[in-house]
């Protein structure tokens, strides 16, 4: 005997719900996006034209997907025909997948993502699921859609301008001496502006066409010839000039592109050649990425960004400038690795947000061994009279102080430092062994004294048992994430091009981590 097998008969139930598990991924996406506010939804309503997909489900179908790590729209949309989870978020439509693609790059689409996560961070308070007494900041470099010859780089731009700009005044120059093209303003002595070398071009012209005329009117054989021998030089001066021009706009363009970055790709202007961790060309090879920045709290996302460069120090404070603006209260603590350890984000947090920075600094671990603090040449461990502001070298020699100084970095912030000397090294013993100045010049030593309080802030605050425990649960709570993001989810590169697209689709893909990790932690 066999159960009934029959394909010529309707089945019941007809509610794909029933079919779910209680506690199926998909309810969970369901009760997020309809906790969303209606008012979100509004920039998405449309009068004319066919009625579009309701943009909650649309949100719900890409999130689900994301979850089962199909991030491509044709394999989102094969999912909505084989997944009954999907036929039910989806409540039996089928978007294609250009409609798929076109919603989840959509402007409006970024506001969506962001009631997201602030909606989902007040679910897991609400379940005290999160303490909010602090956050946890890090961040990972991840590929973009880019081709990985694609580069184009800032010192070589440079330096070709730089060439184009010597040859252009040679010729302009030349021309002037020729008596071929009259005197021109120019704004820039030192450099022909893209107007004036068009107006260097018309001037050519001019003279290329008076000779074209005199040819054509000649009837003299020996005098067209050689009228077209002095006309040779001009139109080569053109072609060059042309050719110049069409340089000079394509350099300008690239300096536009490069902003603050060193570098671009061609087939992604917004993504930064960046050295990442998992290097399959095994060469140490640049590849075009993204620096994704996010602050986590018991393993879930709360907030993140996208950053175009790729060191973590100058993120920091746009990152927390975001989070305070579109998200919420920064809490009493902000924990991060040595790598976001700075004089500028110490001041922005403990003075500017009045909280506690709980982050190292480059040389804080080495600065705990023994060898270092038993070293006597670091002058970390240079004994320091207070009354006489004045340091003792190994060789019990006195560094006095000589002059303040004032340093100025590429980004505008200012670091004040105070410069002490020995009085004399010349006989010193230990001079190898201490300084590498040249013989005659005596020892220096370069003290910024904030920098020096902020680090004995730092050392003083992970001395503490409590803020000490808080710092230690940096490694099981923001690493843990990327690990999901790409060894549990395979989320290791962008299908999108343009920093606002692949800023959706990472918030789409850290979305999916949080809502497979939350459902993991609710019992069935």
């Amino acid at each position: 005997m066999y159960k009934d097998y029959n394909m010529n008969q309707i089945i019941l139930p007809l509610d794909l719900e029933v079919k779910l598990q209680e506690n199926d991924i998909a309810f969970h996406i369901h009760n997020l996006v309809e906790s969303i506010p209606e008012e979100a939804f509004t920039s998405f309503l449309r009068n004319e034209g066919c009625p579009a997909y309701h943009p909650r489900m649309m949100l719900k179908i890409i999130l689900c997907g994301y979850t089962q790590s199909v991030f491509s729209g044709r394999k989102i949309e094969a999912l909505l025909k084989d997944s009954v989870r999907m036929m039910w978020l989806a409540q039996g439509y089928e978007p294609s997948y250009r409609t798929i693609n076109r919603f989840r790059v959509h402007p409006a689409v970024e506001e969506l993502l962001r009631q997201c996560f602030v909606q989902f961070r007040c679910q897991l308070v609400n379940e005290k699921m999160i303490d909010q007494e602090a956050i946890f900041i890090d961040g990972t470099k991840i590929e973009a859609n880019a081709n990985k010859f694609t580069f184009v780089w800032r010192k070589s731009s440079e330096r070709y301008h730089q060439g184009l700009i010597e040859k252009s005044n040679q010729l302009y120059d030349t021309l002037l001496e020729e008596e071929i093209i009259p005197t021109i303003e120019r704004e820039n002595i030192d450099e022909l502006s893209v107007s004036e070398l068009n107006e260097i071009v018309q001037k050519v012209d001019e003279v290329v066409t008076e000779y074209d005329e005199k040819i054509e009117a000649s009837e003299d054989v020996q005098e067209r010839k050689i009228l077209r021998n002095e006309r040779k030089y001009p139109k080569q001066a053109r072609k060059q000039l042309l050719d110049f021009i069409n340089r000079k706009q394509k350099y300008l363009r690239d300096f536009e592109i490069f902003g603050t970055r060193n570098s671009y790709s061609k087939t992604d202007h917004d993504a930064t050649f960046m050295r990442m961790k998992d290097d399959y060309m095994m060469n140490g090879q640049l590849k075009a990425g993204y620096n994704v920045q996010i602050a986590t709290e018991g393993q879930y996302t709360l907030v993140y960004d996208i950053f175009p460069n790729p060191t973590d120090t100058r993120t920091l404070i746009p990152f927390l400038d975001k989070i305070e603006k579109d998200y919420f209260d920064l809490p009493e603590h902000i924990v991060a690795d040595a790598g976001y350890g700075s004089e500028q984000n110490y001041s922005d947090i403990i003075s500017n947000r009045s909280r506690e920075a709980l982050i190292t600094y480059n040389m804080y671990l080495k600065e705990q061994k023994r060898k270092y603090k038993k070293d006597e040449f670091k002058t970390a461990n240079w004994p320091y009279n207070e009354e006489k502001d004045e340091y003792t070298c190994p060789n019990q020699q006195q560094l006095i102080y000589k002059y303040d100084s004032v340093r100025t970095d590429r980004y505008g912030f200012q670091r004040n430092f105070k410069v002490y000397e020995c009085e004399d090294c010349s006989d010193c013993p230990l001079r190898s062994l201490c300084t590498k100045a040249k013989p005659g010049n005596n020892r220096k030593m370069i003290v910024n004294e904030k920098w020096e309080e902020q680090k004995e802030y730092v050392r003083a605050k992970l001395s503490e048992e409590e803020t000490n425990l808080i710092y230690r649960r940096r490694k099981i709570d923001v690493e843990p994430v990327f690990g999901f993001l790409k060894a549990n989810l395979a989320f290791t590169r962008f299908s999108v091009r343009g920093k606002s697209k692949v800023n959706q689709e990472m918030g789409f893909a850290l979305m999916a981590v949080n809502l497979r990790k939350y459902t993991a932690n609710i019992p069935s």
